[in-house]
Protein backbone atom coordinates (compact mmCIF):
# COMPACT_ATOMS: atom_id res chain seq x y z
CA UNK A 1 0.00 0.00 0.00
CA UNK A 2 1.85 3.12 -1.33
CA UNK A 3 -0.44 5.35 0.83
CA UNK A 4 0.52 3.73 3.95
CA UNK A 5 3.88 3.77 3.26
CA UNK A 6 3.63 7.62 2.69
CA UNK A 7 1.48 8.07 6.03
CA UNK A 8 4.20 6.33 7.56
CA UNK A 9 7.04 8.62 6.53
CA UNK A 10 5.21 11.91 6.43
CA UNK A 11 4.43 11.06 10.62
CA UNK A 12 7.73 10.11 11.49
CA UNK A 13 9.35 13.52 9.92
CA UNK A 14 6.25 15.12 11.70
CA UNK A 15 7.44 13.10 14.72
CA UNK A 16 11.17 14.59 13.87
CA UNK A 17 10.20 17.74 13.75
CA UNK A 18 8.23 17.82 17.03
CA UNK A 19 11.42 15.98 18.77
CA UNK A 20 14.18 18.68 17.18
CA UNK A 21 11.88 21.56 18.05
CA UNK A 22 10.84 20.28 21.37
CA UNK A 23 14.28 19.11 22.52
CA UNK A 24 16.15 22.57 21.23
CA UNK A 25 12.81 24.71 22.86
CA UNK A 26 13.36 23.40 26.05
CA UNK A 27 17.66 23.40 26.25
CA UNK A 28 17.08 27.33 25.32
CA UNK A 29 14.16 28.19 27.71
CA UNK A 30 16.51 26.07 30.20
CA UNK A 31 19.84 27.89 29.10
CA UNK A 32 18.01 31.67 29.18
CA UNK A 33 16.18 31.02 32.39
CA UNK A 34 19.70 30.14 34.41
CA UNK A 35 21.25 33.32 32.69
CA UNK A 36 18.06 34.91 34.67
CA UNK A 37 18.91 33.20 37.95
CA UNK A 38 16.31 31.98 40.66
CA UNK A 39 13.47 33.81 40.84
CA UNK A 40 12.45 35.14 43.59
CA UNK A 41 8.58 34.56 44.93
CA UNK A 42 7.60 38.12 46.09
CA UNK A 43 5.98 40.49 44.26
CA UNK A 44 8.88 42.48 43.49
CA UNK A 45 11.34 39.60 43.07
CA UNK A 46 8.52 38.08 40.00
CA UNK A 47 8.48 41.53 38.28
CA UNK A 48 11.81 41.60 38.10
CA UNK A 49 12.16 38.19 36.81
CA UNK A 50 9.40 38.94 34.42
CA UNK A 51 11.82 42.11 32.89
CA UNK A 52 14.55 39.75 32.39
CA UNK A 53 12.45 36.85 30.92
CA UNK A 54 10.99 39.10 27.98
CA UNK A 55 14.25 40.80 27.45
CA UNK A 56 16.59 37.47 26.99
CA UNK A 57 17.06 36.91 23.28
CA UNK A 58 17.80 33.15 24.79
CA UNK A 59 14.05 32.72 26.34
CA UNK A 60 12.74 33.82 23.05
CA UNK A 61 14.28 31.15 20.77
CA UNK A 62 13.38 28.54 23.17
CA UNK A 63 9.42 30.50 22.73
CA UNK A 64 10.38 30.09 18.95
CA UNK A 65 11.36 26.42 18.92
CA UNK A 66 8.38 25.23 20.95
CA UNK A 67 6.07 27.07 18.60
CA UNK A 68 7.81 24.82 16.06
CA UNK A 69 6.68 21.96 17.96
CA UNK A 70 3.26 22.36 18.97
CA UNK A 71 2.35 23.28 15.15
CA UNK A 72 4.13 20.17 13.83
CA UNK A 73 2.26 18.38 17.18
CA UNK A 74 -0.86 19.82 15.67
CA UNK A 75 -0.21 18.65 12.15
CA UNK A 76 0.68 15.53 12.51
CA UNK A 77 -2.64 14.84 15.36
CA UNK A 78 -4.13 15.44 12.31
CA UNK A 79 -3.57 12.61 10.41
CA UNK A 80 -2.07 10.38 12.85
CA UNK A 81 -3.40 8.47 16.01
CA UNK A 82 -2.80 10.24 19.27
CA UNK A 83 -1.72 6.59 20.67
CA UNK A 84 0.94 6.20 18.43
CA UNK A 85 2.18 10.18 18.15
CA UNK A 86 2.65 10.51 21.90
CA UNK A 87 4.86 7.21 22.67
CA UNK A 88 7.01 7.91 19.82
CA UNK A 89 7.63 11.12 20.42
CA UNK A 90 8.47 10.23 23.67
CA UNK A 91 11.97 9.86 21.95
CA UNK A 92 12.41 13.16 22.59
CA UNK A 93 12.43 12.84 26.38
CA UNK A 94 15.64 10.22 25.85
CA UNK A 95 17.17 12.96 23.65
CA UNK A 96 16.78 15.52 26.11
CA UNK A 97 18.64 13.55 28.50
CA UNK A 98 21.65 12.59 26.38
CA UNK A 99 21.26 16.65 25.24
CA UNK A 100 21.41 17.62 29.15
CA UNK A 101 24.43 16.17 29.96
CA UNK A 102 26.44 17.68 26.83
CA UNK A 103 25.21 21.34 26.64
CA UNK A 104 24.24 22.03 30.09
CA UNK A 105 26.37 19.41 32.35
CA UNK A 106 24.20 17.75 34.23
CA UNK A 107 24.72 14.50 36.47
CA UNK A 108 22.64 11.62 35.18
CA UNK A 109 22.26 8.71 37.67
CA UNK A 110 22.54 5.31 36.10
CA UNK A 111 18.99 4.63 36.98
CA UNK A 112 17.99 6.90 34.98
CA UNK A 113 19.46 5.87 31.67
CA UNK A 114 18.30 2.34 32.14
CA UNK A 115 15.00 4.32 32.22
CA UNK A 116 16.24 6.16 28.41
CA UNK A 117 16.35 2.68 27.32
CA UNK A 118 13.30 1.79 28.15
CA UNK A 119 11.78 4.61 26.73
CA UNK A 120 13.70 3.83 23.47
CA UNK A 121 12.64 0.05 23.65
CA UNK A 122 9.04 1.52 23.64
CA UNK A 123 9.81 3.99 20.65
CA UNK A 124 10.84 1.22 18.92
CA UNK A 125 8.11 -1.20 19.67
CA UNK A 126 5.27 1.59 18.66
CA UNK A 127 7.11 2.69 15.75
CA UNK A 128 6.45 -0.81 14.15
CA UNK A 129 2.69 -0.29 14.93
CA UNK A 130 0.55 1.19 12.29
CA UNK A 131 0.29 5.48 12.58
CA UNK A 132 -3.07 5.27 12.03
CA UNK A 133 -6.11 2.57 13.21
CA UNK A 134 -9.21 5.00 12.78
CA UNK A 135 -10.33 6.51 9.39
CA UNK A 136 -10.71 10.38 9.62
CA UNK A 137 -13.63 12.81 9.54
CA UNK A 138 -12.79 13.87 5.53
CA UNK A 139 -12.27 10.24 4.53
CA UNK A 140 -15.83 9.48 6.56
CA UNK A 141 -17.86 11.43 4.64
CA UNK A 142 -16.58 10.50 0.89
Amino acid sequence: MPSERRLRIKTLVMVLAMVVCANAGDLTLKRGMSQNGAVVLTAAGLAHAFRLTVTNGTIWMGIFFLTGFMVSYMTVLSWADYSYVMPAGAFGYALLTLLAVIFLHESVSPRRWVGVILICIGVMLVGQTKPRTTELASEAVA
